[in-house]
């Protein structure tokens, strides 16, 4: 996974609302996660104004992806970000940008 001790591995499942769709935002997402070792999955939301996001790593790499979510890549407005925190279930091989 992120080469953490396995019991500093979460998950971290959000949901970024505002102008997050169509304006490279999965990608931008899937780049800070593969630079910071997470594993799991990125893809828009189904009501077009909305991405969400299942991340699994370090808690401190799980942190820093958190608050860039809430900055988003340059053309993005974001309004809010929910979050939640879970164990890892350790499934992902490596961290996707897929469709829902």
């Amino acid at each position: 996974m992120s080469g953490a001790p396995a019991g500093d591995v979460e998950r971290l499942t959000a949901t970024i609302i505002g102008r997050v769709q169509g304006v490279g935002f999965r990608w931008w997402v899937g780049s800070a996660a593969d630079r910071l070792g997470l594993t799991g999955w990125v893809m828009n939301g189904a009501d077009e104004r909305s991405v969400e996001v299942l991340a699994e790593g370090s808690a401190a790499s799980l942190g820093q992806l958190e608050r860039m979510l809430r900055q988003g890549p340059p053309g993005a407005v974001v309004d809010r970000v929910e979050a939640t925190r879970s164990p890892a279930s350790g499934t992902y091989g490596r961290f996707q940008i897929t469709r829902p």
